[in-house]
């Protein structure tokens, strides 16, 4: 069943920026082949591009500690499972001592290294790393598929202990909220929010061989959900008939 984020607020927009890079570079990475490590390696180049943030360390560590201070405060009651609950509280002490273990700036190791920065300075010019442009990119791409691995994943390792905190705070968010089926007639849907607590995302998702996406206008007051298909040109067209989705409103 596709399924469709929402964040209706700039953190929790890097933070699901960060979480779709990051998968991109491992699944690329489980090939051999030297483009899918080439894709791998600019998809690390953009996460760099993201994390210079300077607060994003202390954000995720924050947030965890805020968690945990909840999670804790569930401990003995009945409608939740203990052995999850110790599971999660684990899982987030492991994540805050990776993250201030980590003293270094995050990517801060990338930017470091000049040849990397000089390739991220390269693939801004379309065609820009060919191997009469950057030579010693293509000996690099030419040294074997575990030598490429091996780099790509010492690169990536002091950001691992982000990519863990970030894991464990969506995974709490998309877990939040309760799924409503609703429907979306000729293909629009309206709904104004309330609550004490303002709702940071929404997940939408449709049937399977739904001919159309939605589109979502948002925020903390209302939202407006509108379904798109495409048409023979690839042109978006507003769909007219009427859409079944599941709607999940999410707040940590």
């Amino acid at each position: 069943m596709p399924s469709y984020d929402y964040p209706f607020n700039e953190r929790i927009r890097t933070l699901l920026r960060i979480e779709d890079l990051f998968a991109k570079v491992m699944h690329n990475l489980e090939t051999d082949h030297e483009f899918h490590h080439h894709a791998a390696l600019l998809t690390l180049l953009q996460i760099s591009d993201i994390v210079e943030r300077a607060d994003l360390r202390s954000e995720l560590l924050q947030e965890l500690a805020r968690q945990k201070l909840v999670m804790e405060s569930l401990k003995g009651n009945p409608a939740i499972a203990s052995a999850k609950l110790e599971s999660i509280l684990a899982e987030i002490d492991t994540a805050v001592d990776a993250l201030r273990a980590e003293t270094t700036k995050l990517g801060q190791t990338l930017r470091n290294n000049e040849w990397l920065m000089a390739i991220k300075q390269r693939t801004g010019i379309p065609g820009g790393v060919c191997e009469f442009d950057v030579p010693s990119y293509h000996y690099w791409l030419n040294l074997g598929p575990a030598k490429r691995r091996e780099d790509i994943i010492a690169w990536l390792k002091p950001l691992f202990p982000m990519q863990q905190a970030i894991t464990i705070i969506l995974h709490i968010l998309r877990g939040s909220g309760a799924k409503t089926k609703l429907l979306a007639k000729e293909g629009v849907y309206q709904e104004m929010l309330s609550g004490a607590k303002p709702a940071q995302m929404l997940t939408i998702e449709i049937p399977d061989n739904t001919p159309c996406f939605p589109e979502v206008s948002a925020n903390k007051y209302a939202m407006n959900i509108r379904f798109i298909h495409l048409d023979k040109v690839q042109k978006t067209q507003k769909f007219e008939g009427d859409v079944k989705f599941t709607l999940t409103l999410c707040n940590l």
